[in-house]
């Protein structure tokens, strides 16, 4: 994929974030995007903003869709395709944290944070591999190195990103014969608004949503003899050190 334009992707969960930071690189790139959230105010405020990012024509649209829901994923796609006639890449980036103690963590977040970051993965890319495979395209996941690092408090999420990384190299074993690339990139602290984090000028030690959308595209454009399976990214220098 050296020369983007006119490549279409789906992003999950693309509205803020490393989502969003993908579909401005994406957009500079002369590619056409969809983005798919959970509110539709929100699709549409941040559509406002990411088409300032479009080259050569490219240009976004929003669609309202949940990863937990199968039907729901099936729906975008019909769309992006009635949109944009196929789809060359996916970003499986849709996510949520809880992290509480196993005494505290309550059955309602241990399943909003599989369904989401581990199910929604695994229903994001059930319905578009048949659109990959034809492509000839990328299935990206956005883990963590809390997938590789586990940590108090964090059961689910940990579960969810260890679940999520094997996922991903058990697909890329299932799709690379069918000339489908497949990536998790696994970022440490990142400047977003995860977790009730605000971004500002305190966190500019962290890695910016620009730097993983930068990634991204790097990705798409290695020669297709090289497949980087797995990505850690963290902070150069983090405070204090």
């Amino acid at each position: 994929m050296e020369n983007l334009v006119g490549k279409v992707a789906l992003i999950t969960g693309g509205t803020k974030g490393i989502g969003y930071g993908i579909a401005a690189a994406f957009l500079n790139q002369g590619m056409h995007v969809a983005i798919t959230g959970r509110n539709g105010k929100t699709i549409r405020e941040s559509l406002s903003e990411l088409n300032n990012h479009g080259i050569e024509g490219s240009y976004a649209i929003g669609i309202e869709a949940d990863v937990r829901d199968f039907e729901s994923m099936q729906n975008a796609v019909k769309q992006i395709i009635e949109e944009f006639g196929k789809i060359d890449v996916v970003i499986a980036n849709a996510g949520v944290g809880h992290f509480a103690s196993i005494q505290t963590m309550s059955i309602k977040q241990w399943h909003e944070t599989i369904d989401t970051n581990l199910t929604g993965a695994f229903y994001t890319l059930k319905v578009t591999v048949d659109e990959l495979i034809s492509s000839k395209g990328y299935y990206i996941t956005i883990s963590s190195l809390a997938g590789v690092n586990f940590f108090a408090s964090g059961s689910a999420y940990n579960a969810s990103k260890f679940g999520l990384n094997g996922f991903t190299h058990a697909v890329m074993l299932d799709l690379r014969d069918k000339g489908v690339k497949v990536s998790t990139i696994m970022p440490g602290s990142v400047s977003t608004y995860f977790n009730h984090n605000k971004p500002s000028e305190k966190g500019a030690w962290k890695i910016q949503i620009e730097d993983i959308g930068k990634l991204a595209v790097d990705l798409l454009k290695m020669h297709p003899r090289t497949l980087p399976s797995k990505i850690e990214v963290r902070p150069s220098i983090p405070p204090g050190k």
